[in-house]
């Protein structure tokens, strides 16, 4: 099969400068429950953001444009005026009513909506980084975002409770639609693919003795999307994603962008790569050496930098981090004043 792109690909970033006072004080203004997220960590800004358009300028010099969604605050760095760049406001493409949102599933659930964006488009947290060159081929072969189709138990997690019913709200509205074993009959070659980790075929043979969906494996890191699939999603899920949208914070009851990105898998219109072995996925913790030391060696060609609780100094932490990046891309882009 001929690996060719013969269309645009956008990229699209979600952002938060987690120390604007303004920011700070309107989200203090409203109230959240215990089943509701709203942790330090999911807002926590590590100064790391010109150190993405540095890795897209330089890694990824193919993208269309860069779609910067944004609650209204913008780094003072950023050249606004970048004809790459595309400055989106919460307002400009979720409705009104159900704004404002610091709620991340909220944020995503629309990204459909963004004017100007391609059908094609990649999906970025603001903690996922380039390291090395990636080809357009990487994201979308025959108009199709590459993926890996793999079974995975949801997992009881104490230490993020919120998200495990996320995961668990995500399956119950695929199993509406796909049957697990009619899907694994109708599309084999995507669950038992060539190239796949080994631990996926055994995970796959493994779940095959269960007749209900348990999970599904999605690596963490940029999302390559079709826009006709959040389209889709809406138009049979309408109320539950409405509803959800009312919720300023995360919360237990919500779904996630991972919806979106199964629905494609189990629809088959996905194709079929290892796509992990792109990723080193971390979490910040006190002892970051082999973090630094991914990121100063490029191990990776993407790294994901979860944030987590810490007790060491923040500023210390954000200090090793910045002088990792600086060793491998020291030079400001063209998207900095």
């Amino acid at each position: 099969m001929k690996k060719t792109i013969g269309y645009p690909i956008d990229f699209v970033i979600t952002w938060v400068d987690g120390q604007d006072d303004v920011w700070r004080k309107q989200k203090a203004s409203y109230s959240h429950t215990e089943e509701e997220d709203d942790s330090e960590e999911r807002y926590r800004d590590w100064n790391l953001l010109q150190y993405w358009f540095r890795g897209v300028e330089e890694f990824t010099p193919w993208v269309r444009k860069i779609h910067f969604v944004t609650c209204g605050h913008l780094p003072t760095w950023l050249n606004t005026e970048h004809s790459k760049l595309h400055i989106v406001r919460h307002e400009d493409y979720i409705p009104k009513e159900f704004l404002p949102t610091f709620n991340s599933n909220v944020l995503e659930i629309y990204l459909h909506r963004i004017e100007g964006l391609t059908e094609q488009f990649v999906y970025f947290n603001d903690d996922m980084f380039f390291l090395r060159p990636m080809k357009s081929t990487d994201f979308f072969i025959n108009d199709k975002p590459c993926d890996m189709l793999a079974f995975q138990p949801v997992i009881a997690n104490p230490n993020n409770p919120v998200m495990s019913y996320l995961y668990l709200n995500n399956m119950l509205v695929l199993c509406k639609y796909f049957n697990k074993r009619e899907n694994v009959k109708r599309q084999p070659w995507n669950y038992f693919r060539f190239g796949y980790p080994p631990l996926y075929f055994f995970y796959n043979m493994l779940e095959l003795f269960f007749p209900q969906y348990t999970g599904l494996y999605t690596v963490h890191g940029p999302t390559p999307f079709c826009k006709k699939t959040f389209q889709e999603i809406w138009e049979k899920e309408r109320d539950l994603l409405e509803q959800m949208s009312g919720d300023h914070f995360r919360e237990k009851k919500d779904v996630t962008p991972y919806l979106f990105r199964e629905w494609q898998k189990l629809s088959g219109k996905f194709y079929p790569k290892n796509v992990q072995k792109y990723i080193s996925y971390f979490e910040i913790r006190d002892d970051i050496m082999k973090l630094v030391e991914t990121i100063e060696k490029q191990r990776s060609k993407i790294i994901c930098i979860n944030d987590a609780p810490i007790t060491r100094d923040a500023d210390s932490i954000r200090a090793e981090l910045q002088e990792a990046f600086e060793k491998i891309l020291p030079y400001p882009s063209s998207f900095e004043r």
